[in-house]
């Protein structure tokens, strides 16, 4: 079952993203870690939607890089990202402060998948190499490690959690600090209609470069592969309301999960 997901996803043209996109070359070592074992089904599933090897490969991440991923959340990128560099390199999982001091009170979900994510490099340390985890809450916790220390720092569907609490621009900082020259930093996020308000969970791309730039960055490509021209964004419950999430239960389920997952930007700079 998976290694028939993995060719659909790497041979079949995107159905949300344009041709040349789905036809992105992915490394035969980022293939191998697509089908890999630690991989859970549900989330193979998503490769339709997610187009993880032609997003990475778009990123240049090599096998030999030292990646930070900004809040893994449960793992998605995760079960790709740390065995691809077991190996050669050091997967960094900069996620929820498991384990908050006393007086500073976080979300239940927060600390319950941050303590996940730690058991779960623990429990596969030997398919996982030198995988680490670093906490991180800006603007609490708010470094992401030694200046000039990282090839990369991903972030998937993220932006809009840290816009509502006002701290994009630390964030996009500390990316741009922990960064090597040449590094990159590689965004993946819902895509808004301008005019759009932060509660949606949708961000305008426009405003994302401008901040990215505003923090040193260079933006030197951007990706259609996650592009959905069926997501209308105009949605009860915002972007939540489409898969996964579906936050209105069984009303109207067929009609979004046939629109499938949001339109994202994917957009790549690189600290000058």
């Amino acid at each position: 079952m998976k290694k028939m997901t993995l060719i659909a996803a790497l041979l079949v043209p995107s159905l949300f993203g344009s041709v040349a996109n789905a036809q992105t070359e992915v490394n035969p070592k980022l293939v191998a870690a697509l089908s890999n074992d630690l991989r859970q089904e549900a989330n193979l599933q998503r490769d339709v939607y997610r187009h993880p090897g032609e997003t990475l490969s778009f990123f240049d991440i090599k096998p030999t890089d030292t990646v930070i991923e900004l809040w893994p959340g449960g793992r998605w990128y995760a079960e790709i990202l740390a065995p691809y560099l077991a190996a050669e390199g050091h997967y960094i999982a900069a996620n929820f402060d498991a384990n908050p001091p006393e007086g500073v009170t976080l979300p239940g979900y927060q600390i319950r998948l941050g303590k996940a994510l730690q058991q779960w490099i623990s429990d596969n340390n030997t398919a996982l190499g030198n995988a680490s985890v670093l906490a991180f809450d800006p603007p609490r916790l708010a470094s992401l490690g030694d200046d000039n220390s990282a090839d990369a720092v991903l972030t998937f569907r993220n932006l809009h959690n840290w816009a509502m609490k006002e701290q994009l621009e630390n964030v996009f900082d500390a990316a741009y600090q922990v960064l090597k020259p040449g590094g990159v930093f590689g965004v993946v996020e819902h895509r808004a209609k301008p005019g759009m308000e932060i509660k949606s969970g949708y961000m305008v791309q426009d405003e994302m470069i401008a901040l990215a730039e505003q923090s040193g960055f260079k933006l030197v490509a951007s990706s259609e592969v996650n592009a959905n021209a069926k997501d209308s964004k105009d949605y009860p419950k915002g972007v939540w309301t489409l898969p996964p999430s579906l936050r209105l239960g069984d009303q109207d389920k067929e009609k979004y999960l046939a629109i499938g997952e949001s339109d994202r930007m994917t957009l790549k700079f690189v600290k000058k």
